[in-house]
């Protein structure tokens, strides 16, 4: 019997815990038997782990995976710096990953990335070929630029200013919960968005955050070392899953899946940049066990 766990209900997948290496403290939870192959769930640019949503987490493990999803650090209760000054690279925010794997005891796994957690685990397939069965690159683009980069789909005009201008008052939950469903909104464009939703999720993620400002230090960090190789040295099964109506990245789904040797691509209709709405799950279930069989 499959257990249903309400849309913002992140207690109901067990305890949070933290791993802790190299003097970062990473929140995480987990659900399904860790015998079961593992998932993690990497989300996107300052976006704490509330973002992929409880249920889908849920049926998955109904589903046999073990899966797994973590607050970036400077997001949820991982380590967290004073907005505008972080102490580490992006490289860093990649392979806090690892350090979480490390944590939840699986030399491998499956990396399903959102956005710039699309990017992540594209980079860590790259480098890190050993510790990753396989890619699910969500919403995302390409993340090892090309010569060809000139010729992908701009943003839609309606995004342009997106985040231009200051963050909300850290204390004030009520204005950081309207800008983060606003965001959100814009994003969806075109696709299903569910205000209601939404707003829950919203809700917790302020709620739960050490700060809920400081994820704009992914913005401020450093890259740090560049990682090694091109898509077309990406050796592990990779499956792109893009919307139909995303506005930021409209088309680069296709685009990234060209990209990478053997990649299937699977676009969802009615999805803008976003996790993957509850109407799309009859399709998309099926997509990720298959393709996390292995």
């Amino acid at each position: 019997m499959t257990r249903r766990v309400g849309p913002a209900d992140g207690d109901a997948l067990g305890p949070e815990r933290f791993a802790e290496a190299d003097g970062v403290r990473l929140c995480y939870q987990s659900v399904g038997d860790p015998g079961d192959p593992t998932i993690l769930l990497v989300a996107g640019v300052a976006s704490p782990m509330d973002w992929w949503p409880a249920d889908l987490c849920a049926a998955l493990a109904a589903r046999g995976r073990h899966v797994v999803r973590y607050d970036h650090r400077d997001t949820g209760r991982s380590t967290t710096c004073p907005p505008g000054a972080p102490d580490y690279t992006g490289r860093d925010v990649t392979e806090d990953a690892l350090r979480v794997l490390d944590a939840v005891g699986a030399p491998r796994a499956h990396l399903v990335g959102l956005s710039m957690g699309g990017a992540i685990a594209q980079e860590l397939a790259l480098e890190h070929p050993d510790r990753v069965a396989s890619v699910t690159l969500m919403a995302t683009t390409r993340a090892v630029r090309g010569p060809d980069d000139a010729d992908l789909p701009p943003s839609a005009p309606e995004l342009h200013g997106l985040w231009d201008g200051p963050s909300p008052d850290p204390s004030d939950t009520a204005a950081l919960v309207d800008a983060a469903v606003a965001e959100d909104r814009a994003l969806t464009g075109r696709g299903d968005f569910d205000e209601a939703r939404t707003r829950a999720v919203a809700t917790r993620a302020v709620g739960r955050s050490v700060d809920p400002t400081a994820g704009t230090n992914h913005f401020a960090a450093e890259p740090g070392a560049p990682f090694a190789g091109t898509l077309a040295d990406v050796r592990v099964p990779t499956l792109v899953v893009h919307g139909t109506e995303d506005p930021l990245f409209p088309g680069h789904g296709a685009a990234l899946a060209a990209a990478i040797p053997g990649a299937r691509l699977l676009l969802l209709e009615h999805m803008g940049h976003q996790a993957p709405p509850p109407a799309s799950w009859d399709v998309l279930l099926p997509e990720l066990v298959e393709h996390t069989r292995r």
